[in-house]
């Protein structure tokens, strides 16, 4: 990694004193801000502790020198340096007199976010979320130097309080060739985000500190156009999201359901929950906990809804040893568990079996097995917008000769004899819409997933149809109800595998039974 942080530039417009004794300090590099307050001793912060660098408390003499130094502080309360990354926040009192300053040292680290370079190429959207100063700006100025430079697409910064691109009409380089975007007025932040869209034609869009609710449906208003967008805001984790009535739109938003009594009895709850009401905003969502630590859930739409039902979301770990290799960790963390206290307890695949299980988990299990659309007298843009809202495995295909599937309307598709006459010789299944709604789309959508042959994943349909039966039964008995549950009788390879996914849910799981009716048992935690 290449850290650059002008830390020179700063010093230069602090106090002398302050500015020698910072110079002299050995962890310098490690410095994360600088302190000032009017009748209080000057403060250096760092990451694990904090050092006061002078004995003397600060007068208006010392603030009136630094103010001077400094350019005009916005209506937030914030300035920054030229041609750097730092920024300078203020404290005022009631008359509107400065009597406190913090200066937030701002770095630039090339290559801090390689661990997640897979996901960006994907082309989702994508949510950063961390509590202040943990590193979520200095990730997305490097988001926006891959996607413009290495990456190759067309990206435009918001940068509302300058602190993306530094505190001048020339981007900083550390953004590579994105462009920046400034916001006279921070209240303003939402109609500049919609702005970029009409005016400017960008392929991503970045955007730091989505903190309103006009954000946020600019943010959906972005999404729903079909633009990648990398975002971030403040929360440890998404239950945070989730409990924010504010944000809760980036995840698709929460609402109340009453449902009918059968209904309830089936679903084993009470009459009134909570339900996601809308697809997500963002795909992924990334948490920063430390610094090159990074907790993503893939897929936001499925973690939120086991959330809201009381389950435990699937996630991926992924962070940097010390021998400054990547390792990506597939773990389940109790929603009312600490992060600090849940290292012991994440649950991860083995690696002998990790990429059969990690792809029965993932809600699109077929992933790498692609179903190859061809559209027929229908909206190619409007179409790919409900496949990738959905995250289904469909690509559309230009050509008959690669597809698997045909989708067009019913007048058009019956009035083309030729169409119809390929599809049967090359026995492709035709499927047909009415009229092209986005729920008639959502529906055909799915029932070509559901009929295509997803057991052509696997080779063997006997473990699939093992495997899928037990994963049922942990989520909704043994997880859910915190019951023992029983499977049906298997033979005994399929009760090998069935044991490596019960390692997987850290349950504990024994065979009883003589054959040929030998079967798992599968006990809750609690009884384990």
């Amino acid at each position: 990694m290449i850290i650059s942080d002008d830390l020179e530039k700063l010093l230069n417009i602090l106090p002398i004193e302050i500015s020698k004794t910072i110079e002299k300090y050995p962890n310098k590099n490690q410095l994360i801000e600088i302190v000032m307050d009017l009748g209080k001793k000057p403060e250096a912060r760092f990451s694990d502790h904090v050092y006061y660098i002078s004995n003397k408390n600060i007068n208006w003499q010392d603030i009136n020198y630094c103010i001077r130094k400094l350019g005009k502080f916005n209506v937030d309360n914030r300035t920054g340096v030229k041609n750097t990354l730092h920024r300078i926040s203020s404290i005022n009192n009631r008359e509107g007199q400065i009597i406190g300053l913090t200066y937030r040292v701002g770095r630039a680290v090339l290559g801090n976010i390689n661990i997640i370079r897979d996901l960006l190429e994907i082309g989702h959207s994508i949510l950063i979320l961390g509590r202040p100063g943990v590193g979520k700006t200095t990730a997305i100025r490097e988001i926006a130097r891959i996607l413009a430079d290495e990456i190759g697409k067309r990206v435009i910064i918001i940068d509302t309080s300058n602190e993306i691109a530094g505190d001048s009409d020339i981007g900083h380089f550390s953004i590579g060739r994105a462009r920046r975007m400034q916001v006279k007025h921070p209240q303003l932040q939402h109609q500049v985000m919609i702005e970029a869209i009409e005016n400017h034609m960008p392929e991503v869009i970045i955007i730091d500190e989505i903190s309103t609710e006009l954000e946020a449906i600019a943010a959906r208003t972005i999404a729903e156009r079909g633009v990648q967008l990398i975002g971030t805001a403040h929360g440890n984790s998404l239950e945070n999201l989730i409990r924010n009535s504010t944000l809760s739109d980036l995840i698709g938003g929460i609402q109340y359901v009453t449902l009918g009594d059968e209904e309830a009895r089936k679903r084993g709850t009470q009459k009134s929950i909570l339900e996601r009401k809308s697809f997500p905003t963002f795909n992924i969502v990334i948490e920063i906990h430390q610094l090159y630590s990074w907790r993503i859930h893939q897929d936001v739409e499925q973690n939120v809804d086991r959330i809201l039902q009381g389950s435990r979301p699937i996630l991926q770990d992924r962070f940097i040893n010390l021998d400054n290799k990547y390792i990506i960790k597939y773990s389940q963390y109790n929603n009312n568990e600490s992060i600090s206290n849940n290292k012991s307890k994440l649950h991860f695949i083995k690696e002998h079996s990790g990429h059969f299980l990690h792809e029965l988990f993932n809600k699109n299990m077929n992933i790498n097995h692609k179903i190859y659309l061809y559209l027929h007298s229908l909206s190619y843009k409007e179409t790919q917008s409900c496949i990738d809202n959905m995250k289904l495995p469909i690509i559309l295909t230009k050509t008959l000769d690669n597809a698997n599937a045909i989708l067009g309307l019913r007048m058009q598709t019956k009035n083309t004899p030729k169409l119809r006459e390929i599809a049967k010789n090359k026995k492709i299944p035709i499927y047909v819409i009415s009229n092209e709604t986005i729920p008639q789309l959502i529906k055909v959508l799915k029932n070509i997933i559901n009929s295509y042959d997803l057991k052509k994943v696997y080779k063997n349909t006997h473990i699939f149809d093992s495997l899928k039966e037990m994963r049922m039964a942990i989520l909704n008995i043994v997880l859910s109800k915190n019951q023992t549950v029983e499977l049906l009788p298997r033979i005994g390879y399929i009760r090998k595998y069935q044991h490596i996914l019960a390692g997987y849910f850290n349950l504990y799981a024994i065979s009883i039974g003589k054959e040929p009716f030998r079967r798992l048992r599968i006990y809750p935690r609690s009884l384990a």
